[in-house]
């Protein structure tokens, strides 16, 4: 916590010396305008739902089991918890009487209706890179939605993080400065997948590391981050941790479906961006966006080595049951697997019933932490398909904190042939986390 002071305190200083602008905000609204090429009516309409599924706007602004759009959905940092506001066209309580112009401004600089700066969990440095047409697209489709009073809760930063103009230097060094500019010399479907990635679908807020100024640290672009106690994995080139070992069809795959054989099946976060905006997206443009991850620079990600795909302990086992000697040694862990979990993933990590059960290659399973296993173990998980709704249930309620830690390191040790180092301690602070 106190970096994070001390750092506050280093962008004041900073808006303080040097940009004058800092105690004269916000700037006038500028006027803003569609372009002749912008469709309007009910082809708008359409292509600006296309766009707030692209830029997954439903998963920020929907609480648990609340109306889509309507706000009030937690996010817990370092520092306090703010909350994600209304935008549904409700006069009083969401968008309703917000301009062009000012819903543009939000979008380009962070700054609400009534001049205020807004908090960067909101992905402005993303959105800001977006064209005036598809922001203003954005906003017909919004404002098409049935209005829904709801009014989020307060937020409840620590000092000096409550004081929002403070935010004014921070976005002097990370605010884009204008939109995003195709490369001349990139393919257009390399381009297309860097405004799906860098803007629209702004995957960097999840899968690259921050810096001590809460920004995101491009020197280790999309190299993987702990986001809201998710591990976003690497997405770089990079061939022992990225994405470098895919095949451009299973990477296709993996986005539009959330599985591809080899690689497991998205949970957590990635799995709700599926479900909420990946897999609305045309053909055309997953392929765009799986051209775009091919070039970026591999950074060797946090990780214990290669994925496993085939560890020995797993290769010894049938589907419905495991190496004669895995069984002999036994072990707490094994027995939970064997009485809980075998009947649908198998002991081959192929999965029964559904692929989306299969666990071989999975990254959850390859992570001697155990992140993201515990908080699948401890809440369940879910993902749409076209062959309907996949789901695991939660076994937080069913097993004690040693009972999961120990079928974790079973689990990571038997698919993905590493020592698991999950803690009952780990455990209990991702259940009360919410996991």
């Amino acid at each position: 916590m106190k970096r994070f002071a001390l750092a506050l305190l280093a962008i004041v200083l900073i808006a303080a010396a040097g940009a004058s602008w800092f105690f004269f905000w916000p700037a006038p609204l500028e006027p803003v305008a569609a372009s002749g090429a912008q469709p309007t009516g009910a082809a708008l309409i359409a292509r600006g739902e296309y766009l707030t599924r692209a830029a997954d706007c439903a998963a920020c602004h929907t609480a648990g089991g609340g109306t889509p759009f309507a706000g009030g959905l937690a996010f817990k940092l370092p520092f306090g918890t703010i909350y994600s506001p209304n935008i549904t066209p409700d006069a009083e309580t969401g968008i309703g009487n917000w301009s062009d112009a000012e819903f543009v401004r939000a979008l380009r600089h962070g700054v609400g209706r009534h001049g205020e700066d807004l908090y960067p969990a909101f992905p402005y440095t993303a959105y800001a890179l977006l064209s005036t047409d598809d922001m203003l697209a954005i906003k017909a489709y919004l404002f098409s939605l049935k209005p829904v009073s709801a009014r989020a809760p307060a937020d409840t930063l620590q000092f000096p993080y409550n004081q929002r103009y403070a935010l004014r230097a921070w976005k002097l060094l990370y605010l884009p400065a204008q939109p995003f500019q195709p490369d001349p010399g990139k393919a257009d479907a390399v381009n297309r997948g860097a405004y799906l990635v860098e803007a629209l679908a702004h995957c960097g807020e999840c899968h690259t590391p921050r810096n001590a100024l809460f920004a995101l640290d491009d020197s280790r672009k999309f190299a993987g981050a702990l986001t809201q106690g998710w591990k976003a994995p690497d997405i770089t080139s990079d061939k022992e941790g990225g994405l470098g070992g895919w095949s451009d069809d299973d990477l296709a795959a993996y986005l539009s479906t959330g599985h591809a054989q080899d690689h497991g099946t998205a949970t957590g976060g990635m799995a709700e961006a599926v479900d909420l905006s990946l897999r609305h997206l045309t053909p055309e443009d997953i392929r765009s966006v799986v051209a775009y991850l091919r070039t970026v620079p591999p950074v060797a990600a946090d990780s214990a080595g290669d994925i496993a795909v085939k560890p020995a302990a797993m290769a010894a086992a049938s589907a419905y049951a495991p190496s004669a000697e895995e069984a002999k040694a036994g072990g707490l862990g094994l027995r939970i697997f064997q009485s809980a979990c075998a009947s649908c993933h198998g002991w081959d990590g192929g999965g029964h019933q559904t692929s989306y059960a299969a666990l071989r290659g999975s990254r959850t399973v390859n992570d001697p932490a155990g992140t993201n296993l515990v908080n699948v173990v401890l809440g369940g998980a879910r993902i749409t398909t076209q062959q309907g709704s996949m789901f695991m249930p939660s076994f937080g309620k069913a097993y004690s904190d040693t009972e999961i830690a120990a079928v974790s390191n079973y689990v990571i040790a038997h698919f993905g042939g590493k020592a698991g180092m999950v803690s009952e301690a780990q455990v209990a602070a991702a259940r009360a986390n919410g996991g």
